[in-house]
C-alpha cells in the first residue's frame, strides 16, 4: 500500500513535468500529418474570425481550457491561482488536478477554491476513477464539484501511470459497471478523461454507456504521465518502452469521434500550437485543453500565463482565417473533411 503523503507525490510530479524526459520520446501527436486547408482567397477579415463558443453551457471567448495540473501540493495554490485569473480575464475553461487530496486532507481545500478569482469561468473539477472501486461515489463526487463551486468533474483513467506508482492502484476490475452505478447519480455533468495515453472507440462506447457528457482523449504525443511518474519515483525513466504506451491523439479523435458521435469532445495530450488546436478542432473536438506549456508561465504570474495563451489564441485565429473558416462554427460544420485531409501528407 501506498504510505506516501499525496501531497509530496504532487509536488515531485510537479517538478517532474517540468523537465524534457516527461515528454514522449517516440510517439507523436499525429497532428503534424493533418494536413490544413489553405485558402488563397479566403473572403474575410483576420479580425472577423469568431472564435467564440459555447461549451458545457458556457461562453468561452475561444474554445481553449487550461488543462489540469495540480492541487495540494506546495506551489499549487500559486499555480491555480495564476491559472484561474488568466482564464478569467481571457475568458476560457479551467480544468483542476485531482482534488482526492483536498477530500482525504482538508488543509489542501485552499489550492482548489479559485471562484474567487475566477467567478464566472467554466470550471471543471478532477477525480480519479480508480477511487470508484476503493470507496468513493456519487456523494464524494458531488462534495468534490460543491466545495470549489465547480460547474462540472472530470473522472480521470489512468492506469499505466498507476501501474508505475509505487502503491498504486492497479484494481480495475468491475469499473465499467462500477461508472454505470455512479455516474446516473450525479446531479453535475461528468467528463471522462485519461492523463495522455489516449481514450480508444471501445472505451468511448463504455463511457457514453455510463452516462458521461463529455470525452477528454487525452492522447500520447505531449507529456506521458507514465514518464513523469517513473521521474517522480526513481528520478530517472526505466520501462522506457512501456512509458511510450499510448493511442496519439489524432488516431483516438478519430476512433472516438467514429465510435460517439453524439458527444462532446476535448483534445487533449501535445496541443502546442494553436495550429495543432486548429487541426483538433477539424478531426471533430469541441474545444482543446493545454496544461504542460502553461505550467512554467504558471509558476511565475497570471500575466505569463496570459502572454502564452493571447500568442496561442491568435495562433488558432490566423489558422482558421487562411483556412476560409469565418468562425469556430464553421470549422465544426467542414469537421467531416478530416479524414481524408489527414490520409493526405
Amino acid at each position: 500500500m501506498n504510505t506516501e503523503p499525496i501531497t509530496e507525490r504532487k509536488l515531485r510530479h510537479i517538478e517532474a513535468c517540468l523537465l524534457p524526459e516527461s515528454q514522449y520520446q517516440t510517439l507523436t501527436t499525429g497532428l503534424e500529418r493533418v494536413v490544413w486547408p489553405y485558402r488563397a482567397l479566403p473572403e474575410l477579415d483576420l479580425d472577423a474570425v469568431d472564435l467564440t463558443t459555447t461549451f458545457l453551457g458556457k461562453s468561452l471567448s475561444a474554445p481553449v481550457l487550461i488543462g489540469a495540473m495540480t492541487g495540494g501540493a506546495q506551489n499549487s495554490a500559486r499555480i491555480n491561482r495564476h491559472l484561474a485569473q488568466a482564464a478569467q480575464r481571457l475568458g476560457l475553461g479551467l480544468m483542476l488536478g485531482s482534488q482526492r487530496v483536498m477530500l482525504e486532507n482538508p488543509a489542501a481545500l485552499g489550492s482548489f477554491q479559485v471562484r474567487v478569482y475566477a467567478p464566472d469561468i467554466l470550471l471543471i473539477g478532477n477525480l480519479g476513477a480508480a477511487q470508484l472501486l476503493k470507496g468513493y461515489g456519487a456523494a464524494e463526487i458531488t462534495r468534490a464539484i460543491d466545495l470549489i463551486g465547480a460547474d462540472a468533474l472530470a473522472i480521470h483513467a489512468n492506469p499505466l501511470q498507476e501501474a508505475l506508482q509505487r502503491g498504486g492502484d492497479t484494481h480495475w476490475a468491475g469499473i465499467a459497471a462500477r461508472l454505470g452505478e455512479v455516474v446516473p447519480n450525479v446531479p453535475s455533468p461528468l467528463l471522462l478523461k485519461e492523463v495522455g495515453h489516449g481514450l480508444s472507440a471501445g472505451v468511448a462506447r463504455m463511457a457514453a454507456a455510463a452516462g458521461f457528457a463529455v470525452l477528454d482523449v487525452a492522447g500520447a504525443g505531449g507529456t506521458s504521465w507514465a514518464r513523469v511518474e517513473a521521474l517522480a519515483r526513481w528520478g530517472e525513466v526505466r520501462s522506457p518502452d512501456l512509458c511510450e504506451i499510448g493511442l496519439p491523439t489524432a488516431q483516438a479523435l478519430r476512433e472516438v469521434r467514429a465510435a460517439v458521435p453524439q458527444l462532446p469532445l476535448i483534445a487533449s495530450g501535445g496541443i502546442r500550437s494553436g495550429l495543432d488546436a486548429a487541426k483538433a478542432l477539424l478531426l471533430g473536438a469541441q474545444a482543446v485543453a493545454v496544461a504542460r506549456p502553461l505550467l512554467a508561465p504558471a509558476l511565475e504570474s497570471a500575466e505569463a500565463v496570459e502572454a502564452w495563451l493571447e500568442a496561442f489564441i491568435h495562433e488558432l485565429r490566423i489558422a482558421l482565417f487562411v483556412g476560409g473558416f469565418a468562425s469556430v462554427a464553421a470549422l465544426h460544420a467542414s469537421a467531416d473533411l478530416s479524414a481524408p485531409a489527414d490520409q493526405r501528407g
